[in-house]
């Protein structure tokens, strides 16, 4: 089973003795039936021997239990922290083109969905290994007990589980297509949290999206859930008939045709009864378990399609900006992309650029031209499909593919704010962050303490201008802003432009900005200009 490899990879021995205090606790549950089926069928009372074998028994069971069932939360826990931690791992180590082809919605749907699952079934597993304990224990008495009435008893059993397996095959079957829908559902939640303004602004979309999105995708996974549960339901209530099949055939059938002493059969019926609790338990663990194991495939498919992505070799947190860098140069570097809308694939290239240290460039173009790709393959987060990107002569490869990256601050259009200043190790933090704030017009909205803001909560132009004061705070060699004014009023953008744009050109930083602001142009030194993945024009204004 998947999820005892799990444990076992994290954590053989204390597995191995979580198991083993469960066998004792499950045979101390034995012990205690047959010390109780004794008492019952002697003719005096009971002795001190008996008396203090009891109290043994429980207290050894008490502890066994105890003991079996911390070591294996503990154990769980860990092995739900670890398949977070490795998980998200690769998802950051991994190629950025690649995991937007996953999308947002299909990596949200294993980080909170399928994880969260598979935590549910793994806390169950203490209980489960006990139970099963107990089941087998119970199955040493009775064979103890009458060879003959064990192998008509171990039938039935064996029965009882061939005519659960084969329904739980296809329940399962079920719950795989149930989960396949999640990655879609996802997809539609982002669209009701992200797409409200739109939506609530027109009616028919709404309409249209609620119906033949969102309820369509949540019916078709849940009629694949109803009818997977529904046949594990089944096959739980006829297991359970079967018991009292067994226990009838004992008491009523079998003395007709085999002599078997009232005091065995007695045994026999209170332990089979005692038996049918942990093993409804055991049965209705099942959908649990199931949905664990189609979750931690979800995951093991999306952690080895990441991890054969992961091609990079680690950073060194030795190796800081480059300050005194010469040049990097794109060879006929070229990147495709798949358009679902156009059907058809996206070239950029073959590009051949190079940037100095102190160089004010704009990239420009129309919507669609490449800019952003481009932007993304400059930084680093895109790996080019064919040429090289050269930083100082030196090819930039997965060996140092990490560090070049480190060059590079960036605000992109779609930008995420952290409300921390992760990662900055300024002595004096807050004092440069508040003397930023000042600069851009945010004191009044925003607070910083030991490197925490006070709020992101802001318009789009006051959280660009928090990302700009983050970058500043970086103090790397190299900048890029992608549509950074865009979002800004007229004085702001003036003040980027003129001001801010220019204080980094002076104090040596190469600055390069996409932009349709074409009443700027003249303040670049040169302007790179796309059309459709190509440069169609590089003009030297200085």
């Amino acid at each position: 089973m998947n999820l005892i490899r799990l444990l076992l990879r994290t954590s053989f021995i204390n597995l191995s003795l979580a198991m083993f205090a469960g066998i004792v606790s499950g045979g101390t549950a034995a012990g205690l039936i047959a010390l109780i089926n004794t008492t019952l069928n002697q003719n005096q009372p009971s002795t001190t021997t008996l008396i203090w074998s009891f109290v043994g028994l429980c207290l050894l069971r008490l502890i066994a239990n105890f003991t079996s069932q911390v070591l294996l939360i503990h154990l769980s826990e860990k092995a739900i922290l670890d398949l977070r931690m490795l998980l998200s791992r690769r998802i950051l180590a991994s190629p950025l083109r690649h995991l937007e082809q996953i999308g947002p919605h299909g990596l949200l749907a294993v980080l909170a969905e399928d994880i969260q699952t598979i935590s549910s079934a793994v806390i169950t597993i203490p209980f489960l290994c006990i139970n099963i304990a107990i089941v087998i224990a119970c199955q040493i008495y009775l064979c103890w007990l009458s060879k003959t009435v064990f192998i008509i008893g171990i039938s039935f059993m064996f029965v009882g589980i061939f005519s659960y397996s084969l329904p739980m095959m296809k329940a399962m079957s079920f719950l795989k297509l149930a989960r396949e829908q999640e990655d879609r559902l996802f997809k539609h939640f982002r669209t009701v949290t992200q797409g409200t303004k739109e939506l609530k602004l027109h009616r028919q979309r709404r309409q249209a999206f609620f119906s033949e999105d969102l309820h369509t995708t949540a019916r078709t996974h849940h009629r694949h859930s109803v009818i997977g549960m529904s046949i594990f339901a089944a096959a739980a209530s006829w297991g359970q008939m079967l018991f009292f099949v067994s226990i009838g055939l004992l008491l009523f059938t079998l003395p007709t045709f085999n002599k078997i002493s009232p005091a065995i059969l007695s045994a026999y019926a209170l332990t089979t009864i005692y038996l049918i609790a942990p093993l409804e338990h055991i049965m209705s663990l099942m959908p649990t378990l199931t949905r664990a194991l189609v979750a931690l495939k979800k995951v093991e498919s999306l952690g080895f399609s990441l991890a054969s992505y992961s091609t990079e070799t680690d950073f060194d947190n030795s190796l800081k900006s480059d300050k005194n860098w010469k040049s990097i140069e794109l060879f006929n570097v070229t990147h495709t992309y798949y358009q679902e809308r156009e059907e058809s694939n996206f070239i950029l290239g073959p590009m051949n650029l190079k940037f100095h240290p102190g160089e004010l460039v704009f990239i420009v173009g129309g919507n669609g031209s490449g800019k952003s790709t481009l932007a993304k393959l400059i930084t680093g987060l895109y790996v080019p499909e064919t040429g090289e990107i050269y930083l100082d002569g030196k090819p930039i490869n997965n060996q140092n593919r990490e560090w070049y990256r480190q060059q590079f601050s960036v605000v992109f259009s779609d930008f995420y704010l952290f409300d921390r200043l992760l990662g900055l190790d300024n002595s004096d933090l807050d004092i440069q962050t508040r003397k930023y704030l000042v600069q851009l017009q945010l004191d009044h909205k925003v607070k910083v303490n030991n490197g925490v803001l006070s709020t992101t909560d802001l318009s789009q132009g006051q959280r660009k201008r928090l990302a700009l004061i983050t970058t500043y705070l970086e103090d790397r060699p190299i900048y890029m802003f992608d549509e950074w004014a865009s979002d800004q009023d007229p004085v702001f953008k003036e003040i980027f432009y003129t001001q801010l744009l220019t204080e980094l050109k002076n104090r040596g930083k190469t600055v390069l900005v996409i932009s349709h602001d074409d009443r700027y142009f003249d303040l670049a030194d040169r302007i790179i200009k796309l059309d459709y993945g190509k440069v169609k024009a590089e003009h030297l204004i200085k």
